[in-house]
């Protein structure tokens, strides 16, 4: 596809196989991929609840392959077009259970792709283990992977953690199924995709790795969660699927999300945007002096500003981050957080005060 043609397919959803699509599309051209593909579940005889109701499993003919060898050559086929419609500094999202995701991380490392995390999605309303013959299946496992070990991948740190109430969001994802009204249905009133994803996963998914405008590939789009969760976010979104049925029932979710237009809703926390200072540009400035002297918060560690920008106390000399670490015994230290001067009323003030003075400045 040329240029013109990639732009045409922009939020929108293309019925065709994915990797035919992919393989046309222009190389390079997305910025990232969320990859929920067939998890070939091999599944036996229909399950029955102990009131002899069915389970509703999946069954459908595009989750089963005839052995594993030809889940590998297929696995290996969508992978490799992804490969090649990624940037090179794009990332790719991949979701499995204990049936695929073994095999699947195998097949991503051969192809050149870093992994960077994988994420446990701790299932908080599992269905049972009707049977009683295993522990009950309460998790999916993504992987998120770079393209290659030197890709300078998105990853929105700040945002993660704005979203986990200021604390650092871990590997361990605990969201609920999809339910109730956000799962979509068919006429009959059942279950429209088995395997539909709820958007609080696709929500964090494109939140900490991608940016405002990008373009995010989903290759396996079913009911349209990518597509949906990308419209809110003020991304862009290009979706594929085989079934029609699933393609029509993701356009209309899709349109009816509402795109918010006010820039400013989708501004994130991001500490990366926010220009470097050094510690002696404070010294430049006269904003603090050689020979002025800082606190810890206790005032149970003080050092002396240097004309250069360094610190000195009686165990070493160095920057506000190695003296800092040093006070504390610590392996590293954030100098900015750490270190407190004195104000005219003998208050004391952090020092990142003052460095926050500088960047509004700049």
């Amino acid at each position: 596809m040329s240029r013109k043609q990639e732009r045409t397919i922009l939020n929108t959803i293309i019925i065709d196989d994915c990797i035919k699509v992919m393989n046309e599309m222009e190389e390079n051209s997305v910025d990232l991929i969320f990859a929920d593909p067939p998890y070939n579940l091999q599944l036996g005889d229909a399950l029955t609840r102990p009131d002899n109701s069915n389970v509703n499993g999946v069954y459908e003919e595009w989750d089963n392959f005839e052995s594993m060898a030809s889940y590998d050559e297929y696995t290996r086929q969508w992978m490799s077009a992804a490969r090649r419609v990624l940037k090179e500094d794009g990332a790719l999202w991949v979701i499995g259970s204990y049936h695929n995701i073994f095999r699947v991380g195998h097949i991503l490392q051969d192809l050149g792709f870093w992994i960077l995390n994988d994420i446990i999605w701790n299932k908080v309303n599992p269905m049972p283990n009707f049977k009683g013959t295993r522990f009950t299946n309460a998790h999916e496992t993504l992987i998120w992977a770079s393209k290659s070990q030197k890709s300078r991948y998105t990853f929105n740190y700040e945002a993660m953690k704005a979203l986990n109430e200021d604390t650092q969001m871990r590997s361990d994802w605990s969201i609920p199924l999809c339910t109730g009204k956000e799962r979509l249905k068919d006429s009959n009133g059942e279950k429209l995709h088995p395997t539909q994803k709820p958007e609080a996963l696709l929500y964090r998914i494109i939140m900490s790795s991608s940016k405002v405008g990008d373009t995010i590939l989903d290759p396996f789009f079913g009911t349209g969660t990518t597509g949906a969760v990308a419209k809110k976010l003020g991304r862009n979104f290009i979706g594929i699927e085989k079934d029609a049925g699933y393609a029509a029932g993701a356009q209309s979710r899709i349109d009816a999300v509402q795109r918010v237009e006010n820039d400013i809703c989708l501004e994130y926390s991001s500490k990366k945007r926010q220009p470097r200072v050094p510690f002696g540009a404070v010294v430049e400035r006269g904003m603090l002096s050689p020979g002025d002297i800082l606190y810890d918060s206790t005032r149970k560690h003080c050092a002396v500003i240097r004309s250069d920008g360094t610190i000195k106390n009686e165990i070493m000399e160095g920057s506000i981050h190695q003296v800092g670490a040093a006070a504390q015994n610590a392996a590293a230290c954030n100098g900015w957080m750490y270190w407190y001067f004195e104000n005219e009323n003998k208050e004391l003030v952090c020092i990142d005060e003052l460095r926050n003075q500088i960047r509004a400045e700049i």
